[in-house]
């Protein structure tokens, strides 16, 4: 099995090098989602170490996805914007990460809010340990059909700054990993605003960073925009995005079945969008 460990000021960064790494030294493996015909992955133990965060330019142009997706996506993790569709019977989604996040089902117990915990532990202890939450449900996800690929996140304050280690058996490099990255990223700064303190690293660990053989072919076409690109057209800053985040919201909203309180969330999100200055 192959390792790689990538440091790098911005999560864009992290991201570029860590998938094209994977690309170049990650080892074959099939996968349990293979197509007949289908090459055998590229996979690797990989370990990101993003030292500035929520530093600007934060987002690759070259993400599979556009920036309105980046934004409905941030919205399903830190507000559970669709965990109403949550329903395994109907043959609907089987858990969301806010769902696992912030109202995990402990059997015989029910829902705990473990992000809520999580700031109270680390108001109470600044230097815990034990700031961590979980998805993982060893009862039931071995045998789910999509189970999580987030397993835990990992909190600690360390010289005023809160930073974050989050831990993934599994993680499509290429066309989920930035996004998952962008998200998990803005949970961090979430929780450090409740916290009281700054926002500090983030380490992205992936015991299988892989990209798949089905997307070898588009996989090219993003090896070939940063190979003819300097780093600065390879990235977008926030300000640049804010009019497409806010188009992501706009479609959020029009959904009809939207409870009311996500609605609410997602309505605040926007007008603190709109606020930040002209789009």
């Amino acid at each position: 099995m192959k390792s790689i460990h990538i440091t790098e000021q911005s999560a864009p960064m992290g991201w570029e090098r860590a998938v094209i790494a994977t690309w170049q030294t990650g080892e074959s493996f099939q996968t349990e989602y293979d197509r007949p015909g289908c090459p055998p992955s590229k996979d690797a133990t990989v370990l990101i170490h993003v030292t500035e965060p929520l530093g600007e330019p934060r987002i690759h142009r070259a993400f599979p996805g556009g920036l309105d997706d980046l934004e409905k996506y941030r919205a399903e993790v830190l507000y559970g914007a669709h965990d109403h569709w949550i329903d395994p019977a109907a043959g609907k989604w089987q858990y969301t990460y806010h769902e696992r996040l912030f109202r995990y089902n402990v059997p015989g117990a029910g829902p705990c809010d473990q992000i809520a915990m999580v700031i109270e532990k680390l108001k109470a202890v600044p230097h815990t340990r034990r700031a961590q939450a979980v998805t993982w449900q060893v009862w039931n996800d071995t045998n789910i059909d999509d189970p999580a690929c987030l397993q835990r996140m990992w909190f600690r304050i360390s010289s005023g700054r809160l930073h974050m280690n989050v831990h993934m058996r599994s993680n499509d490099a290429f066309k989920a990993a930035f996004m998952n990255i962008y998200a998990f990223t803005e949970l961090q700064a979430m929780v450090a605003d409740q916290v009281g303190v700054a926002a500090g690293e983030y380490i992205h660990v992936a015991d299988s960073f892989h990209i798949y053989g089905s997307d070898f072919a588009e996989f090219q076409g993003f090896l070939n925009t940063v190979a003819k690109r300097d780093v600065a057209d390879r990235v977008y800053t926030s300000d640049f995005a804010r009019p497409f985040f806010i188009e992501g919201c706009d479609t959020l909203l029009a959904e009809p079945d939207m409870p009311d309180q996500k609605k609410a969330l997602v309505e605040k999100r926007k007008a603190q969008l709109a606020s930040q200055g002209p789009t």
